[in-house]
């Protein structure tokens, strides 16, 4: 969290109490049933969903985002639904501005395309079945983040409403973010000259380190993958006649993986994964760590069970507040996330399987090259192979992290404003260890734009897992917050 400044903070043209107002009745009246809609369709981004385009299923949710934006009859709107040969969709609108000589442009950025289903849902969740409760609304989707165009329509209309003059708002919604958005860079070069000088971006796709202050994202990790698959033979072969002779090609892949991670640590092994940790970044850090504290790793479902009238949980790898939020934002981790050569257990007779195959996820600190960790990964994995074994690493892209710029002088009053207006509280800082792609294009095509990078992905939300939520009170004071940050914006 950032400490209280000792300047004057300008009053906010915006009247605060009167946008919440606003936000609110729009979210309850019309935007959660919008976002139910949404959530009950199965618009899985085309890294899971090769047939997107004969499904239709982005297609739809890219219509009826269109048609409801359309439907506000924002004044001076103009949006275009973007089309460029054998890529995903992008919406583009345009609102002019209503500030006299402004030269400044504010760009909303958000996507629409999701994640798949998972497994573990509560029994009377789904992923494609929306429920509101307790102010949440469940459903894949709606937090991670279908929200966005709608926030930051509402977000405007709240601005227009109170007649609050505003420099000139574009926003870009893609539908390929959950696949690395390696759709998204020809589009931005095809909309430069439309995207204007961009002094502020506002990414509704981040998280919040809880649900009583605006926060704002430091920084991202970046992210790289593929599938190691390690082969012994041409087919499986009767494990009492084979083992002891062929070498597992499960005990070859725990070889090769120790090659790049301390299995007892976590710890990766290269050192070019790592990087310095910016004073700064450190500095926010051990602030946030110091408001957050057990909550940054209690939050987590923790497996469970009872022994002898106690209840004994999994243990995190550290309990040290500070060393959990570095951990998951400045510094690099393994995951495995998927695996094939294995048979259902109903169906796992006593056979040596031929391969072993994992789908492997990587995040990298926020200052590090992804393209050359990931040359450098597939080195590490495939070279001299254990039993000479036809060991494959099929990198699937990645993407570098981001790390935000300086805060000016009347972005960091805004923020502190905002959070103190609508949340009671100063605003907070946290690095995300999750990607954004969309930003490290932005900072190197805009250098002097400020990044309003925040979200409704706060503790518990489990975005990408089941029961994913969206945390509708929050996201309506978020909403307002964006209107008093672009009224702010100067020029």
């Amino acid at each position: 969290m950032n400490a209280p400044l000792h300047c004057e903070i300008p009053a906010s043209i915006l009247n605060a109490d009167q946008a919440l107002t606003q936000v609110t009745a729009q979210w309850d009246s019309d935007i959660v049933r919008q976002l139910s809609d949404y959530i009950a369709i199965p618009a899985k981004s085309p890294g899971f969903d090769s047939d997107w385009k004969l499904h239709g299923y982005i297609d739809t949710v890219m219509r009826n985002a269109a048609a409801w934006v359309e439907a506000q009859k924002v004044e001076g709107l103009t949006l275009e639904v973007v089309r460029l040969e054998g890529r995903t969709p992008v919406l583009f609108f345009e609102i002019p501005a209503t500030r006299a000589d402004s030269t400044q442009t504010v760009l909303m950025y958000g996507h629409l395309d999701k994640q798949p289903e998972f497994s573990g849902w509560r029994s009377d969740l789904g992923p494609w079945t929306p429920k509101y409760e307790d102010g949440k609304l469940y459903g894949r989707g709606g937090a991670d983040d279908g929200y966005a165009v709608y926030a930051s329509i509402a977000a405007v209309q709240a601005l227009k409403s109170q007649k609050v003059p505003h420099p000139r708002i574009v926003g870009l919604i893609e539908t390929c973010e959950e696949s690395g958005s390696y759709d998204l860079l020809p589009y931005v070069t095809a909309l430069k000259d439309r995207l204007g000088e961009v002094a502020l971006v506002v990414c509704l796709d981040s998280g919040a380190g809880n649900y009583d202050q605006l926060w704002l994202t430091s920084s991202l990790r970046g992210n790289g993958g593929g599938v190691l698959k390690v082969e012994v033979l041409t087919e499986g072969v009767h494990s009492g006649d084979a083992s002891g002779v062929v070498p597992s090609s499960f005990r070859i892949m725990r070889q090769v993986l120790d090659r790049l991670e301390d299995s007892k640590t976590g710890r990766l092994l290269p050192q070019s994964f790592h990087c310095e940790i910016p004073a700064d970044r450190m500095a926010q850090a051990r602030a946030t760590a110091a408001v957050l504290g057990d909550e940054l790793y209690k939050r987590f479902p923790w497996a469970h069970y009872d022994c002898e009238g106690s209840t004994s949980f999994t243990l995190p790898t550290t309990t040290d507040p500070l060393e959990s939020l570095l951990n998951r934002t400045w510094r690099p981790t393994l995951s495995v996330t998927g695996a094939e050569g294995f048979p259902a257990f109903k169906d796992a007779g006593n056979v040596l399987r031929p391969y072993t195959a994992f789908k492997l996820s990587l995040r990298f600190p926020p200052l590090v090259d992804a393209s050359a960790a990931i040359a450098k990964l597939k080195k590490l994995l495939e070279d001299n192979a254990p039993y000479q074994a036809k060991v494959t690493f099929d990198g699937h892209g990645g993407a570098s992290g981001w790390n935000a710029p300086g805060t000016v002088d009347w972005f960091e009053h805004a923020l502190e404003d905002a959070s103190q207006s609508f949340f009671g509280a100063p605003y907070g800082t946290i690095g995300q260890g999750g990607t954004i792609p969309l930003m490290n294009m932005l900072s190197k095509g805009f250098p002097k734009a400020q990044m309003m990078v925040c979200g409704v992905l706060g503790p518990k939300s489990n975005a990408h897992g089941p029961n994913e939520f969206l945390h509708v009170p929050y996201a309506k004071k978020l909403t307002a917050a964006v209107a008093h940050v672009i009224a702010r914006v100067p020029g």
